[in-house]
């Protein structure tokens, strides 16, 4: 309104010909919770803040790299799956020795989760720190991890999240505990963001003897806020480590003993005495194993030098072995492949950040290929995949397939309330909840507004404005706006007088959200000749 007349002049009154405008809200915002090696912002502790990267670069100035892995190398026992089988003894009588390599140290995931996302189409994400690495217990805490969900309450922008670590839980209870607290965080407390679920186990067959993995998971999991998770089976197998990330100091004390036995019967070194130069020079390689420091190299006065060059000695070791030594490197190789192995979610969250990039969040993150990713630890047939995408109890499991002359392809768009014909698929989820938030944050606008038509009339303009932007760019279905979308706000439309009396001012939205073609028949039929 114009301010009073009381003076003879030519006042001048402005009105806003146009309604407010709804800014779509962004949809690939992961939040990832984990153990890190530091958390600290220029001397400010980071454990259990949310923090915002953009890169590894990024959280490697914040939160440091990864934990050492320690292997153990011992000789297997009865009824063990080998990791390693050695030919031992004479030609005429050789046996065999078997050995298992077993991972005792540095087992978190989160650092090797966050390679995988980036390398996956990652972008801007959050990352939860809910402690450092442990230097002797080493064992992930399930509470520590659910309070690590907490901390996002108070965050609006991240719409997934992402738990590799929950997956390092001794007990099978105590992940499925964590998950089911996130599935609550997303669609009890905060209903504007999904929870990328793991199988716990899942890089197990579903016939392992220790049993079922993903019937494990459905059996104990509930039914809760099933419409806020998907879920993906089976793990993958890697590329992320690298041969030069992993060398012989991976092994703890005892192994290294066995290690030396191991490449001394692979090289079939004479004893000392009658050893030629080379056999001579190999023996000092393997005996060298032991010197697993910097110091160890040290023997002479030039300490400082020694120090410089002893890098550069362990490199040419490790080299030097790994090329002489089949064994050697093949252990090498087996070790590297079990820190390869890790759970699919945070590569997930790196295709819905890809996807929803190239084509918006009305395309399903499926028939899409995953990056630095060799193969599925299980291959599902199509019969295989039958349960996992349809079952009696609704819970959809999506598949990671391998497809000859295609590689590692992403084979199921699903929710885990796989029955519900609103909510089965992972697009029309998140959509709805990109709808919702982005309407909703425009319309704070005008709380405490007048309740008349003419706030009605703006309403309804500006969503309908932002929906038919979305339609578009094809993000809703029908050929036409008015069959993509109706919005209804207004008295005897919407409201009562007494609604209008409490002060309410309601808005009916009705959308025609994409749904994918996950099934495609294509019907043959023989027909007459015609000439």
């Amino acid at each position: 309104m114009a301010a009073p007349m009381k003076t003879p002049g030519v006042y001048i009154v402005e009105k806003s010909a146009f309604p407010n405008s709804v800014v779509e809200v962004g949809t690939a915002v992961p939040a990832f919770i984990g153990y890190t090696e530091r958390a600290d912002n220029k001397g400010k502790t980071l454990v259990n803040k949310p923090w915002k990267i953009s890169s590894m670069a990024e959280f490697h100035n914040y939160f440091g790299y990864g934990s050492k892995p320690v292997f153990s190398l011992r000789k297997a026992e009865d009824g063990e799956e080998a990791d390693f089988t050695q030919r031992v003894g004479d030609d005429d009588e050789p046996t065999m020795e078997e050995y298992m390599i077993e991972q005792t140290a540095g087992k978190y995931l989160l650092y090797n989760s966050m390679k995988l996302f980036f390398s996956n189409g990652g972008g801007p994400c959050y990352i939860v720190s809910v402690g450092a690495y442990g230097k002797e217990d080493q064992t992930v805490d399930a509470a520590k991890l659910t309070a690590g969900i907490e901390t996002l309450i108070k965050e609006q922008e991240p719409t997934m999240l992402v738990i590799p670590d929950a997956m390092r839980l001794t007990e099978r209870a105590d992940a499925i505990a964590v998950q089911q607290a996130s599935l609550m965080h997303c669609g009890d407390k905060m209903k504007n963001r999904v929870s990328i679920l793991d199988i716990y186990d899942g890089y197990r067959d579903r016939k392992h003897p220790d049993g079922d993995p993903v019937d494990n998971f459905r059996n104990e999991l509930g039914t809760s806020n099933l419409d806020f998770g998907m879920a993906y089976y089976p793990w993958v197998n890697t590329s992320i480590v690298q041969d030069n990330e992993i060398d012989y100091r991976n092994f703890d004390g005892d192994s290294i003993e066995t290690l030396k036995s191991i490449i001394a019967t692979d090289l079939k070194l004479p004893d000392a005495g009658s050893q030629s130069p080379k056999e001579a020079q190999m023996q000092a390689q393997i005996d060298s194993l032991t010197k697993v420091k910097i110091a160890d190299w040290v023997t002479g006065d030039d300490e400082a030098a020694e120090k410089a060059e002893a890098p550069v000695k362990m490199r040419l070791l490790q080299s030097s072995l790994v090329q002489n030594s089949a064994a050697f490197k093949i252990i090498m190789d087996e070790a590297k492949n079990k820190l390869n192995l890790l759970p699919p979610g945070a590569a997930m969250a790196g295709i819905f950040t890809r996807v929803d990039n190239a084509s918006g969040v009305w395309k399903a993150p499926a028939n899409v290929s995953l990056n630095a990713v060799v193969s599925p630890t299980v291959n599902i047939s199509h019969d295989d995949q039958q349960d996992l995408n349809v079952t009696p109890q609704g819970k959809s499991v999506n598949a990671i397939r391998s497809f000859i002359g295609e590689g590692t392809l992403v084979w199921g768009a699903r929710t885990l309330d796989g029955n519900s014909l609103d909510w089965r698929y992972i697009q029309v989820r998140r959509t709805m909840i990109m709808l919702e938030e982005s309407i909703k944050l425009a319309a704070k606008a005008y709380v405490f507004e007048n309740n008349t038509a003419n706030t009605w009339i703006t309403i309804k303009s500006m969503i309908r404005n932002f929906l038919t932007g979305i339609w578009k760019r094809g993000g809703l279905a029908g050929s036409s706006p008015d069959d993509a979308f109706a919005v209804m706000v207004g008295l005897g439309e919407t409201m009562t007088p007494e609604d209008i009396l409490e002060g309410i001012l309601r808005v009916t939205v009705l959308v025609a959200l994409i749904r994918p073609a996950e099934f495609i028949e294509i019907t043959f039929q023989q027909q007459m000749q015609k000439s």
